[in-house]
């Protein structure tokens, strides 16, 4: 089974954006609390991930790559709005933090993330990371459909 272990926040102003991003475009077959379906395409690249219901930071998390075809395809299907954002990779600490800044419906919206091996395990913070937002679902990509953040 897979675990995934993530800690979600808001960034602040800072040099985050100064990475190269890659464009996100991901949709959800299913989003009922106690599993998500998601489709997602990266650059040329599909993946089709399942996950579980929340318990804190972790989750049971299974991500398979799928023709980039494919996704496209399951994409129409999807419950919309789509979710499209440029993600940013940058390490820090012995990390790397994903931050995503999001366009459409929830343009303004600037997250960062960071996944660990345990919920309680060390790390260090950049400047530009904000308050957290782990526990509050409203945060969650597959909520962002329901309730857009411009909609907040």
């Amino acid at each position: 089974m897979g675990t995934e272990i993530e800690r979600k926040f808001m960034v602040k102003e800072g040099d985050w954006c100064k990475q190269q991003a890659a464009k996100y475009r991901q949709g959800y077959l299913s989003t009922v609390k106690e599993r998500t379906v998601r489709v997602r395409t990266v650059e040329d690249k599909g993946y089709l991930t399942i996950k579980g219901i929340a318990m804190g930071a972790s989750r049971m998390e299974f991500e398979y790559e799928i023709p980039r075809q494919d996704a496209d395809t399951l994409l129409e299907i999807c419950e919309k709005p789509l979710i499209e954002k440029n993600r940013y990779k940058i390490k820090h600490g012995g990390f790397v933090w994903e931050v995503d800044e999001f366009f459409g419906v929830n343009q303004g919206l600037i997250v960062a993330e960071i996944e660990l091996e345990s919920e309680n395990q060390f790390f260090s913070k950049p400047d530009w990371v904000g308050k957290e937002v782990t526990g509050d679902p409203r945060y969650f990509n597959s909520n962002l459909i329901k309730n857009p953040y411009t909609k907040w």
